[in-house]
């Protein structure tokens, strides 16, 4: 039994769709044929059923790295050989406007966990192929989207305190959107030989001079986090263990 996911190692299926919101892992999990439920405890809920006749997982791993990585260890445990991140995120670049995709190739590491897993000059990565399979299946999931490819950020910190975000140094190097969890995706997918990608769904300008209003529950962020599960699934398929 897998300590923190609660969940039989033997019940688990070897592709896997993660996300934070408990209530998303389980919108996902609806979609799949002979879903249940294979494990709950604290913000990880677990299920397994089929997709296109194929088994798959979809897990809820909670908001920030620490508690993510917990879930990604305990995943890798268990077998797990393919790992899809189907998030949100705020975006860096005006063209990327709520309601846009972004599949993550790379992220830029200044959260605090992987600090402590890896060196400091160790690249946080998707893997290639699930990078190439997330592209292709949203060719076919998101023509009425707008979805952009390239290096995401992944930072601790959602409300600010006396120091100041980061946002206009990255924005100036190109850095896409910023999120909480995908470095601690890549990073224990590169270290336990799992196969890991991200796609996330903008639900609004992380900068303040972008901003103008902030609302992450509405129907064109219902749109685009159903979009971008439906490519998960179909990409989480396409990649061969």
């Amino acid at each position: 039994m897998l300590t923190n996911l609660k969940v039989d190692p033997e019940q688990l299926p070897k592709r896997v769709i993660v996300c934070g919101d408990p209530k998303r892992a389980a919108l996902i999990a609806s979609k799949l044929d002979n879903q249940r439920q294979i494990g709950e405890n604290r913000e990880y809920h677990s299920y397994a059923g089929t997709w296109k006749g194929v088994e798959v997982a979809v897990v809820s791993h909670g908001v920030g790295a620490p508690g993510a990585a917990v879930c990604f260890e305990e995943l890798a445990k268990g077998g797990v050989q393919v790992i899809i991140r189907v998030g949100t995120a705020g975006s860096y670049q005006k063209e990327i406007e709520t309601g846009s995709l972004v599949i993550s190739s790379a992220a830029v590491r200044q959260d605090g966990l992987t600090s402590q897993l890896v060196p400091a000059g160790f690249p946080a990565v998707a893997n290639r192929h699930v990078v190439d399979a997330l592209v292709q299946a949203a060719g076919a999931n998101a023509s009425d989207l707008k979805v952009f490819e390239g290096i995401t950020l992944t930072l601790d910190v959602f409300y600010s305190g006396v120091l100041e975000f980061p946002h206009k140094l990255y924005q100036k190097a190109g850095v896409l959107a910023v999120e909480m969890e995908n470095t601690a995706l890549f990073v224990i997918a590169a270290l336990r030989g799992m196969k890991a990608g991200s796609i996330l769904a903008i639900d609004g300008y992380a900068d303040a001079d972008l901003l103008e209003s902030y609302n992450p529950h509405t129907d064109v962020m219902a749109q685009a986090i159903e979009a971008e599960a439906l490519i998960a699934l179909d990409a989480v398929l396409a990649v061969s263990r």
